[in-house]
């Protein structure tokens, strides 16, 4: 390949893997590395999961360099790097060493598990008392202070670490620290400060809130050291970290020192850099019109995996209750984006598979049959269709009804005590009976994805088609209950795993040529992304009125569940 072709590399790190892709300046990818990373839980407590930047970056730089070695292109050719990576929080000391962050007498003192993930849920009552302060930085966050963010599980250290070693940690979202870990620049993101670390836009730091919450040792004379992004150290996404990779780092990769870092994305934030700009084939026809920015307010991103990220960007802020967000500049400069959120859904999907008492001989089937077990699945639900004469699958279980927030919601009711339910339940435990759970967890997970979309365009957005990335793209039956369910468009990328990895390849990229403004980001994402395809709503009259009526039944699900628990509350005075 020649010297003189520009390459980009997107590392994308994710809850149980890094990725780190070679990228062609027209999007094609050249070269692709997987490489798991540790997740440790505590067999005592099951909101816990830590994880550790060391072991992320030495699996990062594994695959830089096999995607090297599989494309025989030279390191000189890689003239850009982005990151993206879950929002989960880091911590290190001052000079880049990692700090324990796991309960117990370590704490605080140097050491591998450094890293709280997003999915730990062990800063409840920390939340509930950043809840109950009515600051500004809440109105940002759709009101309620989710668990998942930064600031809790900050607290929730603190209250256990001592002092002295409190006061030597500095705090990353994680795409933060590996931008700060390829560079030595501590400049953070307008994505992770403000998304996920209480960074108001338009405002900066509140020094008020951090001192009513218990963590006024943060603002440090505002100077926020441990915080970062003091006095202007933020930056939009893609724009140039420092002077490029540091000698280390680059050593660690084998790249070149000096190569553009692009400021880093969350990675649900990189899914829509990596989707939103697609053109899209619908009955085997391209759409021959560009996307135009202003098309970008319409195409809510929906990145789907372990958990599922909502996001749809707009020109001024939209203030939605239960929703995250307003946030400015997060990817592009001036504009603002919500994001909603599901805390589990293939998670979920795996759960609802693996304790059914017929997994067993689900696994053995599949074996015998080589096939995968949601293929089998959906064998016995077309037996099972044929067999009751019906048409879907949706009438097929339309008097069970389920709700899915066995780990809490996020949006858009932003409740973490909220709990799964199944009603119509039988005295069955059979093949067929798991495969009808399953479908209802998918068709659960759509009505939940209408309820987030009704929310935010009942308080000013207009959405009118749904982008998708994240491992269930593999499942066509969602993807068309997602259609169905919502009454909008679906478009599917080219490859459901690469989308999220092409966004961060997209951020090096911006930094490599100094793209300005949200135009000059736009071309670019417009020139890298993929053709998609359309799946369009195909439900039939009556199964959508089934749709509509379980919909209805499903935010009744949510009302009684809440009353529910007043009423025990009430009753334990």
């Amino acid at each position: 390949m020649s010297c003189d072709t520009p390459y980009f590399i997107g590392v994308d790190i994710g809850t149980g893997s890094a990725r780190a892709s070679l990228v062609a300046r027209n999007g094609e990818i050249k070269a692709s590395s997987t490489k798991d990373i540790i997740t440790w839980r505590d067999k005592h407590d099951y909101r816990i999961f830590e994880q550790s930047t060391n072991n992320i970056w030495e699996q990062i730089c594994t695959a830089v360099k096999e995607i090297l070695n599989q494309s025989s292109v030279p390191a000189t050719a890689v003239k850009g790097l982005g990151f993206d990576a879950t929002c989960s929080l880091a911590v290190a000391d001052f000079g880049g060493s990692p700090i324990t962050v796991t309960k117990g007498s370590g704490i605080g003192m140097h050491g591998d598990r450094n890293v709280i993930l997003w999915a730990d849920h062990r800063a409840e009552k920390e939340a509930e008392l950043i809840n109950s302060t009515g600051s500004i930085v809440l109105n940002y966050v759709g009101g309620t202070m989710s668990l998942e963010m930064e600031v809790p599980k900050i607290l929730w250290l603190k209250k256990r670490m001592d002092p002295a070693l409190f006061s030597r940690c500095q705090f990353f979202d994680l795409p933060d620290f590996f931008t700060y870990k390829a560079t030595g620049d501590n400049t953070r993101s307008f994505c992770s400060v403000t998304c996920k670390c209480s960074y108001v836009p338009d405002k900066g730091w509140q020094p008020d809130f951090f001192e009513r919450i218990g963590l006024g040792e943060l603002v440090d004379g505002d100077n926020w050291k441990h915080m970062g992004a003091a006095k202007g150290q933020v930056q939009a996404a893609g724009s140039p970290v420092g002077r490029g990779l540091s000698q280390k780092a680059a050593e660690e990769l084998g790249l070149v020192e000096g190569t553009a870092v692009g400021s880093g994305l969350i990675d649900g934030y990189a899914g829509w850099m990596g989707t939103v700009a697609a053109r899209y084939i619908e009955n085997g026809q391209l759409s021959n019109v560009l996307p135009s920015l202003d098309e970008s307010r319409h195409r809510l991103a929906i990145v789907a995996g372990t958990s599922t990220c909502h996001i749809v960007q707009s020109r001024d802020g939209v203030f939605v209750k239960g929703v995250w967000g307003p946030y400015r500049d997060t990817v592009f400069p001036g504009w603002w984006m919500n994001e909603g959120g599901q805390s589990s859904t293939g998670q979920l999907i795996d759960f609802i598979i693996t304790t059914h008492t017929a997994y067993p001989e689900l696994k053995e089937r599949a074996k015998q049959e080589g096939k995968c077990t949601h293929d089998v699945l959906l064998d016995v639900l077309e037996k099972l269709r044929n067999e009751n004469h019906v048409d879907t699958y949706t009438e097929l279980t339309k008097n069970v009804h389920f709700y899915p927030d066995f780990h809490g919601n996020r949006s858009p009711i932003a409740d973490s005590r909220m709990r799964g339910s199944i009603v119509g339940l039988e005295l069955d435990a059979s093949i067929a009976d798991l495969a009808r759970k399953y479908y209802l967890t998918l068709e659960a997970i759509a009505l939940q994805t209408r309820h987030i979309i009704d929310v935010l365009n009942a308080a000013g957005h207009d959405i009118t088609s749904l982008y998708l990335s994240g491992g269930q793209v593999k499942n066509a039956v969602i993807m068309q209950l997602f259609a169905d369910t919502c009454g909008i468009p679906v478009i599917l990328p080219r490859s459901y795993s690469e989308a999220v990895v092409l966004g961060a390849a997209m951020l090096g990229r911006i930094a490599a040529e100094g793209a300005k403004d949200g135009e000059d980001m736009w071309k670019i994402m417009v020139e890298m992304t993929p053709t998609g395809t359309l799946v369009a709503p195909g439900a039939s009259s009556t199964v959508k009125k089934l749709l509509d009526a379980k919909y209805s039944i499903f935010l009744e699900m949510i009302d009684n569940q809440r009353r529910w628990r007043r009423q025990t509350e009430e009753a334990s005075y």
